[in-house]
């Protein structure tokens, strides 16, 4: 599975739509296809998730247990707006309206590599997030990765 990396800003037209970083594209395998599933994120983000990713996350969902009512719930935001998109011959992505609207994307978008998925944020509501959250990043990263984290740089 793809691991990507970088942060684009992207202009999206009238109709909705965008081109493909081309930072982006090149970090795609060979062969992959051009079609996606992009949906709601956290934090009023959009995800966009290559078909590799897509389907090894769709494998996990669908086997988590519907009699737990958590699971339904989850399950139904999570998947609320699932869209399949394909680029285009102009190698532009098209953004349904509703979740344009679910992010507040208008104009200027964010696309930020996070591992095998990409975020797609308006670019004022990114960088307000990110200027709030700077400040405890290390007190996150000690929480997170903690002990678990092994730092390349010790053997040195």
């Amino acid at each position: 599975m793809t691991s990507f990396l970088g942060e684009y800003e992207v202009a999206m037209d009238a109709k909705g739509r965008f081109l493909l970083p081309s930072g982006f594209r090149k970090q795609l395998p060979e062969g992959a296809t051009e079609r996606f599933v992009i949906n709601r994120g956290f934090e009023h983000c959009l995800t966009l998730y290559p078909m590799d990713s897509w389907n090894a996350l769709s494998e996990k969902i669908n086997r988590l247990n519907d009699f737990n009512p958590k699971v339904r719930e989850f399950k139904r935001l999570f998947l609320n707006g699932a869209t399949m998109i394909d680029v285009d011959s102009a190698d532009r992505l098209l953004l349904p309206k509703p979740l344009q609207e679910y992010a507040g994307i208008k104009k200027d978008v964010i696309f930020s590599a996070q591992g095998s998925k990409v975020e797609l944020w308006d670019k004022d509501t990114y960088y307000d997030y990110i200027n709030q959250h700077t400040g405890s990043f290390s007190d996150l990263a000690a929480e997170v990765a903690g002990g678990d984290f092994i730092n390349p740089f010790d053997n040195i």
